[in-house]
């Protein structure tokens, strides 16, 4: 670490590290300073010139806090620390220029606006600005872009901080806007007038200090102070994103992200974002029978009383853990299907996954890890559409200089790498050789679920071991389901998977596994929040809450135990998870030992101990996989559609829009277009 410098800010003496900017050590100080474009995620713009201070005893004009590092300035009389000033004369008069300049042609748009309330320009104004305005000339006006279904423009608002720009071109990696024109003629455009296509282009809405970018879904719903607001964990892919979940009454309005280092940063992507009316949409909100071949609305008495005879009566009982199941839920279907010698089973896609060995089937990285590696191997994943902001998050790692390295489907990652090949064969090949440029530097290995759901999913998982053991690397296992590791840490798994479960079964009881057939002939019992595959297929179906209706333990990718909290409330007769679980219990006649979610917890935490370290990492123990037989044939990735990879997406008009444009814009287009 450089050796730290003195400054002194207000009179306030401060060591802080020479390559920081002066806003950085304004703020390690304590002291608020104002800014638009400056955002300590993107590279620095130096345009909004808000964030002015003064440097006693260099140049006679204020300063840009954001531009000029501690370095630059220059020592006081006799070494004496460099002055700096956040609060004079000089600053408080530039501050307010700036303010009268940028609402020179600033909209008086604030009751209609829909960043009224929670707006940088508004809250700036009132702390920093002037009261009046001498400017009497007309506003300039501008046209508004068409963006897409998700953010709205109003781009006479726009005070050019250009955060939109650099996000987009930087984080998102899709360089997409861009700034055009000079003076009063500049303006934020997009390439030839067409739509975002980025997974993450609804952070530039967060990013925007103005009204110019708005969310288009939630436009004119709420205003801020109206909404009640919940932090949880979001579960649209494995990755675990700490996101706010804001409520108005019983009703869903928005999902926000929320600052998270070690998992998604403050980057949120737009089927978690933007998922939430899936949440309205084909629900399920009473129990149904399933009589002469149609489904019936019931009561719970009647619906628990079939269920349980079913259970009581079957030759063999199975079963099935879904995506988006809190841990909690798993535990209690693990006890209460093992108490009826019955078996339940995770791994609903076939991912040779290795039971009760940790380090296979998580891996022994942390996505923290991805930031300081200089190599990156990714095998059968395609982390863009399985996990977009972790993708963002190795993009950051290429831009620092990191060598990215792919075996599977050559697909458009935003980043450069070397593609090495798309089948076993390539990975194969990887075995033995000598990498020179992986030596000695930190290096990661990221293996997605397309390489692990085949018959050699064991093989594979092996090999990649054996090559992380060789280039002295990490590994993390890329989930696509946010309950698959939360599920395999309390040891809902079954020897031979879940084929082996349900061959023979008479009876499932499906807990929202709504991505796989269950086959005809067993009586189906299907436990979840929404009308999909699942419900089709039971012949009792009880109504349970989503993921932000309920508390729940959610185990992300890395291994790290996330709880999520409850914000609303289940429609109709629908109920928590675990509740079900232990009311089925006393009906069967082998009560479930709890009767609180915490008594529940307690009884699980004696399982897996290290579910009670909530949002750490645990060390990952376990053996190395014995080398298999690779198979033939190359890696897909394990999703086809990003947008549609649950019931919730599946539930979402948004989401179906979205997966819509992605297949439009994937057609070749013939020469007229």
């Amino acid at each position: 670490m450089a050796d730290l410098r003195k400054i002194i800010i207000d009179d306030k003496e401060v060591e802080v590290d020479p390559a920081m900017t002066l806003i950085q050590a304004c703020e390690q100080a304590g002291i608020e300073i104002p800014r638009f474009c400056y955002h300590e995620r993107l590279t620095i713009a130096g345009n909004c010139r808000m964030c002015l201070v003064e440097v006693v005893g260099g140049p006679p004009k204020p300063t840009a806090s954001c531009a000029m590092q501690v370095r630059d300035l220059r020592p006081g009389p006799e070494g004496a620390p460099p002055v700096v000033k956040t609060n004079s004369p000089m600053v408080k008069k530039a501050r307010e220029g700036v303010m009268e300049f940028l609402l020179i042609n600033h909209p008086l748009d604030c009751p209609i606006c829909d960043q009224g309330g929670e707006c940088d320009l508004q809250d700036q104004a009132m702390a920093y600005g002037v009261d009046f305005s001498r400017f009497r000339e007309p506003k300039r006006a501008t046209d508004n872009l068409e963006l897409g279904p998700l953010v709205g423009t109003a781009m006479t608002r726009c005070i050019s901080c250009t955060r939109c720009v650099r996000f987009i071109s930087e984080v998102a990696g899709m360089p997409e806007l861009g700034q055009t024109g000079r003076g009063e003629d500049s303006e934020i455009t997009s390439y030839l007038g067409a739509t975002l296509v980025s997974e993450m282009q609804g952070n530039i809405v967060d990013l925007c200090p103005v009204g110019a970018l708005t969310s288009k879904p939630y436009s004119f719903t709420a205003r801020p102070w109206e909404l009640t607001k919940t932090e949880s964990i979001d579960v649209m892919d494995a990755l675990g994103s700490s996101i706010r979940v804001d409520t108005k009454g019983r009703e869903v309005m928005r999902i926000l992200p929320r600052n998270h280092d070690g998992v998604n940063e403050e980057w949120l992507s737009d089927k978690s974002r933007y998922v939430w009316d899936g949440l309205k949409r084909q629900r399920l909100d009473q129990p149904y029978i399933r009589e002469n071949g149609k489904l019936r609305p019931a009561t719970w008495g009647a619906a628990l009383g079939l269920a349980a005879t079913k259970i009581k009566g079957a030759d063999k009982l199975a079963g099935l853990v879904g995506d988006l199941a809190p841990t909690e839920a798993a535990f209690a279907l693990k006890a209460l299907v093992e108490g009826q010698g019955g078996g339940v089973e995770c791994r609903t896609d076939g991912a040779k996954l290795p039971a009760g060995n940790r380090a296979g089937y998580v891996g022994t990285a942390a996505i923290e890890d991805i930031d300081d590696a200089k190599a990156i191997m990714l095998v059968g994943t395609n982390p863009r559409a399985e996990s977009p902001v972790l993708n963002a998050r190795i993009r950051k790692a290429w831009l620092n200089g990191a060598v990215v390295g792919l075996i599977g489907e050559a697909v458009d990652l935003t980043y450069e790498y070397l593609h090495l090949g798309t089948d076993r064969t390539a990975l194969a090949d990887q075995l033995g050789t000598d990498h020179p440029s992986v030596h000695g530097k930190a290096s990661l290995v990221i293996v997605g679920q397309g390489a692990l759901t085949g018959e050699d999913g064991a093989a594979v998982l092996a090999h990649v071991q054996k090559f992380c053991e060789e280039t002295d690397s990490k590994l993390l296992v890329l989930h696509t389901a946010a309950a698959r590791v939360g599920a395999m840490d309390v040891g809902a798994v079954t020897d031979g998977g879940v084929d082996a479960a349900l061959d023979g079964a008479d009876v499932v009881y499906n807990l929202g596994a709504d991505e796989i057939e269950v086959p005809t002939g067993p009586f189906v019992i299907y436990q979840g929040s929404h009308g999909d595959r699942g419900a089709h297929r039971a012949d009792v179906i009880l109504p349970a809450a989503a993921y932000t209706e309920e508390q729940g333990l959610f185990v992300n990718t890395e291994g790290r135990p996330q709880m999520a909290l409850r914000a609303s409330f289940p429609p109709g007769d629908a109920r928590e998870n675990w509740a079900i679980l232990r009311a089925l219990s006393a009906e069967v006649g082998e009560t479930l030992p709890f009767d609180t979610i915490t008594a529940l917890r307690e009884l699980m935490l004696k399982e897996a101990p290290h579910l009670a370290m909530i949002d750490e990492v645990a060390e990952n123990e376990g053996d190395a996989l014995a080398l298999g037989k690779l198979g033939k044939g190359g890696f897909t990735s394990a999703i086809s559609d990003h947008f549609l990879t649950n019931a919730i997406t599946r539930a979402s008009a948004l989401m179906a829009e979205l997966s819509a444009n992605a297949k439009a814009r994937a057609q070749s287009k013939i020469a007229a277009e």
